[in-house]
């Protein structure tokens, strides 16, 4: 990662603007506080990329928060493709301004060099592809896919610097870290899928309950009035609650061990799964107020 960084700060002198990719379910969690000091002197876009994937209100609220602060933000579904023409004419307004400047110094025709930022797994290579009509970057739904630097020519006019996704070093925040485990953005060793499943099912309670009752077909008022039945005499919290709840969709989804016994580790990897591939409709895991 330090190599990494080094590199990027060493070719900022290049480029003209910088193309942040998030994720449209998370794009504070997803967005690297290291490009805040990258793109200090820089016209920065960002681009909610699998807006197909999140909460189209929610979405709504992102683009406003960033306009507040005059960053031009753009949703985006690469694998379809929409939303790409918006990017390029955005590119095009910012780099009008700027090569006025190389024009006054006798420099004409350059194109605009646009870098392209993101962590692992917002969907950076696929954007790439679809921004440049043809499979030049390398694509996986897994972290670390992008391993050095390239250049991508888009037109006449406008070359793409694609970089290796990278995180930052500490996360200290623990829901940040939580969100990326959710968008499969840390590599599966550095997390516990049985806990991050369970985080991820009670945030989905919380704020999109019909959404998994849909997905799994089950009546969450009812789980939680049994698990208040059935512990009628001894005290329960949210957790036995939510714990029910994932033992109902193992139930429902057959992940069950011999004797009758819940397989924790595939209802946990199924949640997660199912999320990932969008299985529960738009969900928005952040919000910007």
């Amino acid at each position: 990662m330090k190599k990494t960084k080094e590199q990027i700060i060493k070719d900022l002198k290049l480029i003209d603007i910088i193309i942040e990719i998030v994720d449209a379910r998370a794009p504070k969690s997803t967005q690297n506080p290291d490009v805040q000091e990258y793109s200090k002197n820089k016209p920065k876009i960002v681009v909610l990329n699998k807006s197909d994937l999140a909460d189209e209100n929610i979405t709504s609220a992102w683009i406003k928060y960033y306009s507040t602060q005059s960053i031009p933000c753009i949703k985006v579904e690469a694998t379809t493709g929409k939303g790409l023409s918006e990017v390029i004419n955005q590119i095009k307004i910012l780099y009008k301004e700027i090569s006025s400047k190389y024009i006054e110094k006798g420099r004409t025709g350059r194109t605009a060099k646009v870098m392209v930022l993101g962590i692992p797994n917002v969907g950076k290579s696929t954007f790439i592809n679809s921004l440049a009509k043809r499979n030049i970057a390398k694509v996986g739904n897994m972290p670390g896919v992008t391993k050095g630097k390239q250049w991508i020519k888009i037109d006449d006019n406008i070359e793409l610097m694609d970089t290796p996704g990278m995180l930052w070093p500490k996360l200290g925040n623990t829901v940040v870290a939580n969100n990326l485990a959710y968008l499969n953005s840390i590599g599966q060793n550095a997390v516990d899928n049985e806990e991050i499943a369970y985080e991820l099912l009670k945030l989905l309670v919380k704020n999109y309950k019909e959404h998994v009752e849909k997905r799994y077909n089950i009546d969450i008022s009812s789980i939680e009035k049994n698990v208040e039945i059935n512990n009628k005499e001894n005290d329960y919290n949210e957790y036995d609650v939510i714990l029910e709840i994932r033992d109902e969709i193992a139930r429902k989804k057959g992940a069950i061990l011999s004797g009758g016994r819940i397989n924790e580790q595939k209802v946990s990897d199924m949640i997660l799964s199912d999320f990932r591939a969008g299985k529960f409709g738009r969900i928005s895991i952040e919000r910007p107020y």
